[in-house]
């Protein structure tokens, strides 16, 4: 089981800091765990859910502090935002939408077969999953030189892949 954690940590990693590079020119990104206890932005966070569905099954949850989200909009499309709006939600969304592709890319080489749902923007803390076992549980933090995002993914395989 442990196996089959490391081989999902390393590609959502791998994922996220190839695509911060491409997309966002970013070159300083490193990984570290997250935070032992919850750590709430006081300028609040966008919260993107991708459900993932296959040999696999569950969600990965993309957090991003307001700052960083922002910021990230900002070097995407040369335009200052002030606030969570609209645009920046699917932005985000949009990020989120690649690296997990990315992902599922890398997944299917190793014969993991998945496929992933449209972004969800979750306004609160996830419901719903507490008293579901993720087998695949794993949470990362990625750090780069605009703030830090959290990834906490959490899936089931529904194949002997384990």
């Amino acid at each position: 089981m442990a196996t089959m954690v490391n081989e999902l940590y390393d590609p959502f990693f791998q994922a996220t800091r190839d695509v911060f590079q491409l997309m966002l020119d970013l070159s300083n990104i490193s990984e570290q765990p997250l935070p032992t206890e919850e750590v709430t932005d006081p300028n609040g966070r966008l919260n993107i859910a991708i459900d993932i569905v296959g040999d696999l099954q569950g969600k990965v949850v993309y957090r991003f502090p307001k700052q960083t989200s922002l910021e990230m909009v900002k070097i995407m499309c040369s335009m200052e935002i002030s606030e969570i709006d609209d645009f920046v939600t699917s932005a985000m969304g949009e990020v989120a939408n690649i690296i997990s592709g990315n992902v599922l890319s890398t997944l299917s080489n190793q014969k993991i077969n998945c496929d992933i749902l449209p972004p969800q923007i979750i306004m609160k803390d996830i419901e719903n999953t507490e008293n579901i076992d993720f087998k695949l549980h794993s949470g990362m933090q990625i750090c780069t030189d605009i703030g830090n995002i959290d990834l906490d993914i959490m899936l089931n395989t529904t194949s002997n892949k384990q």
